[in-house]
């Protein structure tokens, strides 16, 4: 049984709302951080990071100059450093489920991010995530490691993969070795 659960699909198919929803239903410290779509009059401006102990920052948005960018954002991989890599790390501290929403274009842009998000699925602490569906080299190794089992989410089976996922989490935070030393 693997201990990494990633979660993969095109954008807005709900594997956010996913992942809050198992976190929603586990009685296990968590830690790390989601990712939410910032909006303005029903228009996307950009990306907000929110770790699990209340922090925020923006990640992303059509206002930031860049580089670097994807699309129309531009990406402050300062935020990203500052806020998401600490959360990853603390969760791992704290020998918490670690959250990764997400392992996407605009985190890859941080060297920081990916040695966290290695070391976070390297360590004996259960992963859940979201990971980018289009290839990556990075996400690509991620997606490929033996340790990981990725779970395409659509609108059609995102509701009836709650039960799926939260099984798969916490038979792994089960585990012998796992979720604590």
């Amino acid at each position: 049984m693997n201990k990494n659960i990633l979660l993969t699909g095109e954008p807005g198919c709900g594997k956010t709302t996913l992942i809050q929803r198992v976190l929603a239903r586990l009685s296990h410290p968590a830690g790390g951080f989601y990712t939410e779509e910032m909006r303005n009059e029903g228009a996307r401006q950009g990306f907000r990071l929110v770790t699990l102990d209340g922090e925020q920052a923006i990640l992303a948005h059509v206002d930031y100059a860049g580089p670097p960018r994807v699309g129309r954002y531009g990406v402050d991989v300062a935020a990203l450093d500052r806020v998401a890599v600490a959360s990853i790390r603390r969760a791992l501290a704290s020998n918490a489920l670690v959250i990764i929403d997400e392992i996407g274009p605009m985190e890859l842009f941080s060297p920081a991010f990916c040695a966290a998000v290695q070391e976070a699925l390297d360590s004996p602490a259960v992963v859940l995530g979201s990971v980018v569906r289009r290839s990556r080299p990075f996400s690509d190794a991620v997606k490929a490691r033996p340790d990981v089992t990725v779970i395409t989410v659509t609108p059609a089976n995102r509701d009836r993969l709650v039960e799926q996922v939260l099984a798969l989490v916490s038979a792994a935070l089960a585990a012998p070795g796992n979720g604590t030393p």
